[in-house]
């Protein structure tokens, strides 16, 4: 279970896909200056933009989920480099496949009657 203060970061940009844990968790260090054994949140999303890859640290082992969309691309930020922080809702549309940056609510009737 990932707690509730575990932030998100994506990092901007393409990444490529063959990396595993450890070369994901050099890169946040590396290049994002940021800890990957902090117990945060890190997205990647390969060239394609069918293929995500998450790693967290949870403070005992490290662990890395992948997800790969059937039809459609995961929406990413324009912007080549950095990270952009993510909540736990936007993280969960993204997931889905829908534009975590303006969510559309379903209608809701304004009267019972």
């Amino acid at each position: 279970m990932i707690p509730a203060s575990a932030r998100v970061w994506i990092a901007l940009g393409h990444t490529d896909m063959r990396k595993g844990m450890q070369g994901l968790a050099l890169l946040v260090q590396q290049s994002l200056s940021l800890n990957p054994h902090g117990g945060d949140l890190f997205v990647f999303r390969g060239r394609g933009g069918s293929l995500v890859k998450i790693i967290w640290h949870d403070g005992i082992g490290m662990s890395i989920y992948a997800k790969r969309l059937e039809r459609g691309r995961f929406i990413w930020p324009s912007a080549k480099d950095g990270v952009v922080p993510l909540t736990a809702a936007q993280l969960a549309c993204l997931l889905e496949g829908i534009d975590w940056r303006n969510p559309q609510h379903s209608w809701r009737p304004q009267s019972a009657g």
